[in-house]
């Protein structure tokens, strides 16, 4: 026998499933309207990654020459320190 039959047989109160389903399909909505705008963002960065890398690694290899900065400080205290000798020695 089908639900449609047992329902009008009048043997079964078919309202609580039809609750429940429609619930079910609001539920389901709600989170799919949830999911798509952060799948549809994710999608964006995705595209975006990889100038987002490129201009990085530009950044990275423009800087790296600041590493060297330390040794050349190191070279001008050695040198203004000479000088600072050099001028005691000369009364100056």
């Amino acid at each position: 026998m089908s639900t449609a039959a047992l329902a009008q047989a009048g043997g079964a109160d078919l309202t609580g499933w039809y609750v429940g389903f429609a619930i079910g399909i609001v539920v389901v909505l709600v989170v799919v309207a949830l999911v798509v705008p952060i799948l549809v963002l994710a999608f964006r960065i995705g595209k975006q990654a990889p100038g987002i890398n490129a201009a990085l690694s530009d950044a990275e290899r423009h800087t790296r020459p600041l590493a060297d900065l330390a040794v050349t400080i190191d070279h001008a205290d050695v040198i203004t320190a000479g000088l600072r000798r050099g001028r005691q020695r000369l009364g100056g």
